[in-house]
């Protein structure tokens, strides 16, 4: 949860292509349910849905939709 709060301060959407920012908002979108789950203790979920937001933000990298430091994006696969 921790490394998924830098991360999301440290992105962003810098392709004018339609689906950036909706992969964008897919990451943000998941991140937040992560966060109600583990506010929930349902951290099985909170778990999985920082999992699917994570890979949003990797395969937005990948496609050049978003930037990251280069702290971050040496996580990344992309």
């Amino acid at each position: 949860m921790k490394r998924m709060t830098n991360v999301m301060k440290k992105v962003k959407v810098i392709s004018k292509d339609k689906n950036a920012k909706e992969f964008h908002d897919f990451a943000s979108n998941y991140y937040k349910d992560g966060l109600y789950f583990f506010k929930k203790e349902q951290y099985e979920e909170a778990f999985e849905a920082f999992i699917i937001s994570w890979a949003y933000l990797d395969i937005s990298l990948k496609l050049g939709f978003i930037e990251a430091s280069k702290d971050v994006r040496e996580m990344f696969t992309a």
